[in-house]
């Protein structure tokens, strides 16, 4: 990094003149002397810049890398403009941390600002935080934004992400909300058995859309339902898929929340993500974490500012409806310039492609001997088949040919896989993917 150049000996010395001592450790007397450490660390030898570049290609040797990627649950694999690295690994970016001091500030805030904006013109909601840790982590705090002294019960679909249902049962523990699992029918929520479960203590009731199987949610249906009850109506989403579905707010959403990684961000292994989150405005002083503002200085010129941010996050914990005072401030950026790069026809158009290719997919799938489609809903980039195979024998004889294939459901779907595609598979890739798939079942 152009801007970290160490300081020289000679320059050392003339700051510590200048502050009138002689030496560091006269800098440093107020530490006791037991503390200082007399001689070297018994470390080994420095490495080279070429021994060290040889051990970390030995390292990364190790990964496996895919040439076929057909899983989704919940991480994607998307194409992503190279202007986005491009402007995303320049240093001043890379090293920005929390903007507290907004007059020196003023660009990582402007990122920031902008990033609220995007997400709130793809919600359709009036205000959205500065993000947090990632979409499991926003449906937790979505939910705790809902609690009310007589409304302790939270309403989630089984439909939603199980690593995200897990997530908000712990932060419920801690919080003293009810959780209760709204059964599922086909795949989808269900609505008749929604309506028993709501009651004057429900607080919220959240659903995913699309679901974790890839299934479309009757949201209307559901926001009626919250509407009808008062409850909060918290929306869990895809944001490729507002590309072309209609956004949280027209099915009368309060709150929108997701996993912000397909916007831009990679799939890295599994992090760092970003989870995004975006309220009405009756509710903007429940959303947790930061908000920032646009306002003017004292010259007129436009200026950024931390708008909303609780204090109890920072020094009266105990009483905080939130602990998270950070934000994902260089995965934001990340997905601000991704959604500037692609704009709405380049989103729309990643849409329609995935939706049109995972199409393409499940009637390829369904050809083959012993698969077909577990659910009949209509469905975005992934479905669910059935298979009257072995499936933990297929996925390892496609993962030893570099394809990737779907996930192997579980618990009361074990047997059953779910499959992905996105703007990334062509159709020659998935027709070549079918073939391996009927060498593999020596059909």
């Amino acid at each position: 990094m152009g801007t970290y150049v160490p300081n020289t000996p000679l320059e050392q010395q003339e700051m510590l003149n200048a502050i009138g001592v002689q030496n560091f450790r006269e800098l440093f007397r107020a530490i006791p002397k037991e503390v200082y450490l007399e001689k070297p660390l018994k470390l080994k030898k420095g490495k080279s810049e070429f021994e060290v570049r040889r051990t970390m290609t030995n390292l990364a040797a190790k990964n496996k890398v895919f040439h076929s990627i057909f899983r989704g649950a919940g991480a994607y694999h998307h194409y992503i403009p190279s202007i986005v690295s491009q402007i995303t690994s320049k240093e001043e970016f890379v090293t920005a941390y929390t903007p507290y001091q907004a007059e020196i500030s003023q660009g990582i805030l402007q990122s920031i600002f902008e990033y609220q904006t995007m997400i709130c013109e793809l919600t359709g909601m009036d205000a959205s935080n500065a993000s947090v840790y990632d979409g499991s982590t926003a449906a937790a705090e979505a939910v705790i934004m809902c609690k009310e002294r007589n409304r302790r019960k939270a309403i989630i679909s089984a439909a939603v992400h199980p690593q995200t249902i897990e997530t908000i049962r712990t932060y419920c523990y801690g919080t003293e909300i009810e959780v209760i699992i709204a059964p599922s029918k086909e795949g989808k929520t269900d609505p008749e058995q929604l309506s028993k479960l709501i009651d004057a203590e429900t607080a919220c009731v959240l659903v995913q859309q699309p679901n974790f199987y890839g299934q479309l949610e009757d949201g209307d249906r559901i926001g009626e339902l919250c509407a009808d009850t008062d409850v909060k109506y918290i929306m869990s989403c895809n944001p490729i898929s507002l590309g072309i579905l209609k956004a949280p707010v027209e099915y009368g959403a309060d709150i929108a929340v997701g996993e912000g990684q397909p916007l831009g961000i990679p799939l890295s292994f599994g992090g760092p993500y970003l989870g995004f989150m975006a309220t009405t405005e009756k509710l903007i002083r429940r959303l947790p974490g930061r908000i920032v503002g646009e306002t003017k200085d004292n010259k007129g010129n436009r200026t950024f500012v931390l708008t909303l941010q609780a204090r109890e996050q920072h020094i009266r914990r105990e009483k905080a409806s939130s602990n998270i005072c950070s934000n994902q401030a260089l995965c934001a950026m990340t997905a601000a310039v991704y959604l500037d790069a692609m704009g709405k026809k380049g989103l729309c158009q990643a849409a329609v492609l995935s939706m049109s290719k995972a199409h393409y997919l499940a009637d390829r799938i369904c050809e083959l001997k012993g698969f077909s489609m577990l659910y009949s809903g209509e469905y975005f980039n992934e479905f669910v088949t059935s298979f009257t195979g072995n499936v933990d024998k297929l996925l390892r004889e496609l993962e030893q040919r570099g394809i990737l294939g779907g996930y192997p459901l579980s618990g009361e779907l074990q047997g059953n896989i779910l499959w992905c595609a996105t703007e990334m598979n062509t159709k020659e890739e998935m027709d070549s993917f079918i073939d391996v798939m009927k060498e593999v079942l020596g059909l």
